[in-house]
């Protein structure tokens, strides 16, 4: 087992704490939730790159693209004055 198989891990761990902290009422913890599942993002797309796991690399780049819209989306509404 080479280092590079150790990323595997904190990647999980991230990506599972990632989505406790998206699934959060709180917009502080859910914009945490966010940047933390970027981060498990880079960190899989590193193992895969040594795995030779290309359909894992392809997924995590999906992944974020849907994250970053996510978070726009968030952002704007976030913005909007709220009704009532």
């Amino acid at each position: 087992m080479n280092s590079v198989d150790l990323v595997q891990w904190p990647a999980m761990i991230v990506t599972v704490v990632a989505a406790w902290y998206v699934a959060s009422g709180n917009p502080k913890r859910r914009k945490r939730g966010f940047w933390l599942f970027l981060l498990s993002n880079v960190l899989w797309v590193v193992w895969g790159t040594q795995a030779h796991a290309y359909a894992l690399i392809a997924l995590q780049l999906c992944l974020a693209a849907m994250n970053v819209r996510g978070e726009r989306k968030n952002a704007r509404q976030a913005a909007q004055p709220r009704r009532r």
